[in-house]
């Protein structure tokens, strides 16, 4: 296909396509425990996630009703300090299109709570720690 961000596999875009407005999708680190959440779970490999992010960002709007749709997971120590790689997801997500975007912060535990309830989980293959973030899909 032309076009088309070569990290979007055919099994990412189905289940881009297969979401609808308002459902949650987790885009995560490598350490992150994805197979246990009992949801879908594709792998991005050879990928970081700024740059599954700006793949996602690239076919999938950000749902623009809630204040939050780009979240990350806090640090387990609650800093909020942010890392490179969490900068560069919140450049990936203003290069698309969203300069006005924030960071939600999720503490750890309530986030794999929360991503339990997801549609789905992209795991990379990133190193930084707590990179885990879940985006909120909005109107095509």
């Amino acid at each position: 296909m032309k076009s088309i961000n070569p990290i979007l596999s055919g099994e990412i875009l189905l289940i881009l396509d297969r979401m609808g407005h308002g459902d949650e999708l987790v885009v995560a680190d490598r350490n992150f425990p994805a197979h246990s959440l009992g949801i879908p779970v594709v792998a991005a490999r050879g990928a970081g996630t700024a740059d599954v992010i700006a793949a996602v960002l690239s076919v999938f709007p950000l749902d623009d009703h809630i204040a939050t749709p780009l979240e990350r997971m806090g640090a387990a120590d609650g800093s909020d300090t942010l890392n490179s790689a969490h900068e560069a997801v919140l450049h990936s997500a203003r290069d698309a299109g969203y300069p006005e975007t924030q960071y939600g912060v999720i503490p750890r535990y309530d986030f794999y709570t929360r991503a339990a309830t997801a549609f789905a989980v992209i795991t990379t293959t990133e190193v930084a720690p707590y990179c885990d973030f879940i985006i909120t899909k909005g109107v095509v």
